[in-house]
C-alpha cells in the first residue's frame, strides 16, 4: 500500500520539483504535529493565514455551529444569509465610514480580479498600475498586476494597458494620469522581502490619485487583521483606500476574501449589466462566521496590542553578523542574509528542528518570519535560538 507521502506525489498537482513534503496530522496555536507527535512552530502562519493561531476553539465553535445549521444555499448576493450580514456588518464597523460596502469571495486573488472589474466599471477607464516587485495572485488577472517578470513570462499574453511604478518613488507617480482607472498597491510590500512605505510617499499617491479621479487599491491580504501592530496596515499611514482587498487571516483558516468599498462605488456591478461581478461560493457562510469570529477574537482578547513588542523581540534576539538586516512592522518581517544559497540552508535547518519558516518569491534570500499573533515571549526566545544556531552552522 503506497504512504500518504507517495499517494501526494502521484495524485497531487505539484507546485515544484522540491515539496517540502512535511506531513501534519494535527495542528493548535503556534504549532503543527506530525504523525509521530514531533511538534514544530509555525513562524509563517500557514502564509500570513492562521493570525489567531491553528484552530482557535472560537473560530472552531463557530464553524461547527454554521455548520449544522446551513451551507450552502444560493450564489452570492441573493438570499439574506446572517453569516455574511452580521461578518460584512461587523468589518464595516471595524473600518472608516467609506469603506462600508464587503463583496465576499473565496480567496486573495479573487479579491483582486473583482476589484479590478470594480475600478474599471466605476471609472470608464482600462489603464491599471500596480508595483514592481509587487505580488497579488496567480490567476490571469492577478498575474497580470505582479511586478515580477519571472512569474509571469510563460503565461503571456495577460492582460493589456497595465503599467508598473517603483513602490516607494515619487517620481514615478507622475504615471498616474486621468486615463488610470485605478492603482493596486501593497499597503506593506509582503513577497518583495517586506518593504514598508514611507507614509509621505503614501500621503502623496493618495493625493495624486484624488487629483487624477484614479482609485487606489489597498492590497491588504498579507499585512491585514492585526499582522502589523494595527488591526489594518494603513492605519499606520494615516492614508485611507477607495478599495480595500482582505484574505488571508481574515478566516481563522478558513478560505475567505474581500473587496471592500463605499456603497456608491460597489453598486455599479447591479447594472449595466446587471450581475456585474458573481461568485457561487464567496461568502461562503461557514466562512463568514469563522471570519466573524476570527474579527472578535483579535478585538476581544486585545491580540493586536502586544504585536509590536513582539516583533521588537525578534529583532533585539536576531543579532548576527550573517543578517544584512531586518525589515518590517510587527510580526511581519524579513531577516536578510547575502544569498538564497545561505537563506535556504538556515532555513532547512530551522525546520529540522521543528521551527518552519521560508523565503520570499521576489527576495529568496530573506527568511520570513510572520508567526501566529498568538506567540508568547518565551516561544520568540526559544525559536531565535535555533534560528541563530542554524546561522551558526551554515556560515560557520
Amino acid at each position: 500500500m503506497l504512504t500518504q507521502r507517495e499517494l501526494f506525489l502521484k495524485h497531487n498537482a505539484q507546485t515544484s520539483p522540491t515539496p517540502l513534503l512535511l506531513e501534519f496530522v494535527k495542528a493548535n496555536g503556534l504549532y503543527m504535529y506530525d504523525a509521530t507527535g514531533k511538534k514544530y512552530m509555525d513562524l509563517i502562519a500557514g502564509i500570513g493565514v492562521s493570525n489567531v493561531g491553528h484552530c482557535h476553539p472560537n473560530v472552531v465553535k463557530a464553524i461547527q455551529q454554521q455548520a449544522e445549521t446551513y451551507m450552502h444555499l444560493m450564489v452570492y448576493g441573493e438570499y439574506v444569509q446572517s453569516p455574511q450580514v452580521n461578518f460584512a456588518e461587523a468589518l464595516a464597523k471595524a473600518l472608516p465610514p467609506h469603506l462600508s460596502c464587503t463583496y465576499f469571495v473565496n480567496s486573495g486573488a479573487e479579491a483582486v480580479e473583482g476589484a479590478m472589474k470594480l475600478a474599471k466599471r466605476f471609472t470608464g477607464r482600462n489603464k491599471l498600475i500596480a508595483c514592481k516587485n509587487s505580488y497579488h495572485g496567480s490567476t490571469q488577472g492577478a498575474l497580470s498586476l505582479m511586478g515580477n517578470e519571472e512569474f509571469k513570462q510563460a503565461y503571456r499574453p495577460l492582460l493589456p494597458a497595465i503599467e508598473f511604478i517603483e513602490f516607494n518613488s515619487l517620481p514615478d507617480l507622475e504615471k498616474i494620469d486621468q486615463q488610470t482607472a485605478a492603482v493596486f498597491i501593497e499597503t506593506i510590500q509582503g513577497e518583495a522581502g517586506i518593504r514598508v512605505p514611507e507614509a509621505s510617499y503614501l500621503k502623496a499617491l493618495r493625493e495624486k490619485c484624488t487629483q487624477t479621479g484614479t482609485l487606489l487599491v489597498f492590497d491588504e491580504i498579507q499585512c491585514g487583521f492585526g499582522r502589523t501592530g494595527k488591526l489594518f496596515g494603513f492605519e499606520h499611514f494615516d492614508v485611507m483606500p477607495d478599495i480595500l482587498l482582505l484574505a488571508k487571516g481574515i478566516g481563522g483558516g478558513m478560505p475567505i476574501g474581500a473587496f471592500i468599498a463605499s456603497e456608491a462605488i460597489m453598486s455599479v456591478f447591479t447594472n449595466n449589466p446587471i450581475l456585474g461581478h458573481i461568485t457561487t461560493f464567496g461568502g461562503h457562510p461557514v466562512s463568514c462566521a469563522a471570519g466573524l469570529a476570527t474579527l472578535n477574537t483579535i478585538v476581544e482578547e486585545n491580540l493586536v496590542a502586544g504585536v509590536e513588542a513582539k516583533g521588537q523581540l525578534f529583532k533585539k534576539l536576531l543579532q548576527h553578523p550573517a543578517i544584512k538586516e531586518i525589515r518590517g512592522k510587527g510580526l511581519m518581517l524579513a531577516v536578510e542574509f547575502d544569498s538564497y544559497e545561505t537563506n535556504k540552508a538556515i532555513i532547512d535547518g530551522c525546520i529540522a528542528d521543528g521551527v518552519v519558516t521560508d523565503w520570499f518569491l521576489h527576495c529568496s534570500n530573506s527568511m520570513r518570519i510572520a508567526p501566529p499573533l498568538v506567540i508568547s515571549e518565551a516561544e520568540i526566545a526559544e525559536a531565535c535560538a535555533i534560528i541563530l544556531k542554524n546561522i551558526n552552522l551554515v556560515v560557520n
